[in-house]
């Protein structure tokens, strides 16, 4: 059986969008996107087959994705499991070593190796790294503190072996792009201390933007972007104005750390930052080849009128 033609009004649309779409490409072709998957769609079939369709042609059309995913439920799934419980602070997972060893088990193993398959199936030739592959991050313990409530006076936390990116080496990410490969990255980094540390994803793909220069990091989420109090989106934000909305209250709880993590990758060096909805198919896609976009832009100052 064959599928039933196209009417013309189908075909005048789909030609329409690849019009559309021809000046992006034009002005990003041989760029780097760096795009944080995690969330809900990690547990969707559909949604990550769509995902991965996304990644291959964004390779196809002469742009260089790099790809930083989650875990944060597998790795929480396996701990129960094994019957060790966790314990969070300020959304970070506190990580013994036992803990960090799992993580790294399930983000660099199972997680990691899903993703290069469905890129594969997607007609695409993925790199499954982690930030110890090449030197890629160096990791330094996160410090927090923490303020005790009879006291009120601040006091040093202990999250294990939780990081963030201290240094990054982008070699081995330049290396496999320039060879056609999609690299796809597990957010675990080695510390000078020798030890392995588990690194919050965004704030991985942040430091990943940052230093390769990245025309764009997109950050996956579960919501349609940034919010009004009204709950409309708001398209277009600078630091300044992320400051403003979260001293109103406007923006809170996750959604800071996200924007913070866009600020940090604009800030550093990335052209610009998007928050959208990562269950919304091929959102990304929509983000970006189309004048609309489909969720909030974050950049370092307006652009010039």
């Amino acid at each position: 059986m064959t599928d039933a033609p196209m009417d013309m009004d189908t075909i005048r649309t789909k030609a329409e969008t690849l019009i559309e779409a021809l000046p992006y490409l034009r002005r990003y072709a041989g760029r780097t996107f760096v795009v944080k998957y995690g969330g809900h769609a990690m547990g969707d079939e559909r949604a990550a087959r769509e995902f991965a369709e996304d990644v291959v042609l964004l390779k196809a059309v002469g742009i260089n994705p790099v790809v930083v995913h989650g875990g944060g439920p597998q790795i929480g799934a396996m701990l129960k499991r094994l019957g060790v419980e966790s314990r969070f602070v300020d959304g970070l997972r506190v990580t013994d070593k036992a803990t960090a060893e799992i993580a790294e088990m399930v983000l660099s193993g199972a997680i990691n190796k899903q993703l290069v398959g469905w890129i594969a199936r997607a007609g695409g030739k993925a790199l499954g790294l982690s930030g110890k592959d090449g030197g890629l991050v160096t990791a330094a313990k996160v410090q927090r503190t923490q303020k005790d409530p009879d006291s009120n006076i601040e006091q040093a936390l202990d999250l294990g072996f939780v990081g963030e990116p201290a240094h990054v080496d982008t070699a081995v990410i330049e290396t496999a792009t320039a060879a056609g490969l999609i690299p796809v990255v597990a957010p675990i980094g080695a510390g000078e201390d020798g030890h392995t540390y588990n690194i919050n994803a965004d704030t991985m793909a942040g430091a990943l933007a940052a230093a390769l220069g990245a025309a764009r990091l997109f950050l996956l989420t579960d919501v349609a972007g940034v919010l009004d109090k009204q709950g409309d989106l708001l398209t277009d934000l600078t630091p300044a104005d992320i400051a403003a909305l979260r001293a109103d209250g406007t923006i809170g709880g996750g959604m800071i750390p996200k924007l913070e993590t866009c600020v940090h990758a604009v800030e550093g060096g990335c052209d610009a930052a998007v928050v959208l909805d990562g269950r919304v198919p091929h959102a990304m896609l929509l983000e970006f080849f189309t004048e609309q976009g489909a969720g909030t832009l974050i950049r370092a100052s307006e652009p010039p009128r």
